[in-house]
């Protein structure tokens, strides 16, 4: 075992300390009060608001119907991160195990003209997702929200690589045991691509949190506002005193981390593992 170099240890920590730096002085800010913020900067320490700061951003309604908090758009984001990741993650691995294992005509051919629709970013095709979501009468609702993305090119990519890596003797296997496609699918492929899931997945879910173009064009009721979109709308909130509440839109910014962290942090081991795992 190699000797571990106290440099090592030190370039790391500082490493970790510069990561977390913002995250403290945001977290210290949020607890004081937005003239403390104004006046004097954000604060490296904690202030006495904390209880009230966060209570109101938690449990306090706001907006222009006086009808959403932050427990109202934590939950939205929820849904959209899930159903992100959830549905991304069944279209993907049926695409991928079409492409792979039925080898139809021009199988390739079709995969490509999938991955080039990397090419074109959400905002390119805004206005005709739009229209396709209003003809629908999908405005307002999660499925509107949800169903136009869930078609996933890049993990469409990464599900094809792996399920080319299975070797094929578990293929054979499968058919000498009478196994047909939906049982190799469900009760072989799956349980090995478990690493895999979880690595997209995540991706996935933190891509679906953080949306904020999409969600803000298909959405014009409140109750459906997201809270990366919350976070704007505190900014856009002014009180008599004309002061922009920036401790609470740090202390949403510091509610809106936790989720994304808690997933990153459950799924850690299988998430590095799908990303370096190379044999199956």
């Amino acid at each position: 075992m190699k000797n571990v170099k106290p440099l090592d240890h030190l370039i790391l920590i500082l490493g970790i300390l510069f990561l977390l730096l913002p995250i403290w002085i945001a977290f210290a800010s949020s607890t004081h009060r937005p003239e403390t913020l104004l006046g004097e900067g954000l604060q490296l320490w904690f202030g006495d608001y904390f209880w009230e700061t966060y209570s109101a951003v938690l449990f306090e309604n706001t907006g222009f119907t006086e009808q959403v908090n932050a427990v109202l758009m934590l939950q939205n984001s929820m849904v959209l991160g899930l159903g992100f990741s959830i549905g991304k993650i069944i279209i993907s691995t049926l695409a991928a195990y079409a492409i792979v294992y039925f080898r139809f005509p021009a199988g390739s051919f079709f995969f490509w003209i999938i991955f080039s629709s990397l090419l074109l970013p959400l905002e390119v095709r805004i206005i005709p997702s739009y229209e396709v979501v209003s003809d629908l009468g999908m405005l307002n609702s999660y499925t509107g929200l949800i169903l136009p993305l869930i078609a996933s090119a890049t993990a469409t990519f990464f599900f094809r690589q792996f399920y080319k890596s299975v070797p094929e003797e578990i293929l054979e296997a499968a058919r000498i045991d009478g196994a047909g496609p939906f049982r190799f699918f469900v009760d072989i492929l799956l349980p090995l691509s478990k690493t895999m899931i979880a690595a997209i997945f995540i991706i996935m879910f933190v891509v679906g949190w953080n949306q904020y173009l999409w969600p803000i064009l298909m959405t014009t009721d409140e109750s459906y506002f997201t809270v990366v979109m919350g976070i704007k709308q505190i900014l856009n909130d002014l009180e008599g005193n004309r002061i922009p509440q920036y401790n609470k839109a740090l202390a949403l910014s510091i509610l809106a981390l936790l989720p994304p962290v808690m997933v990153v942090v459950i799924f850690q081991r299988w998430f590095v593992k799908g990303l370096v795992e190379s044999e199956k």
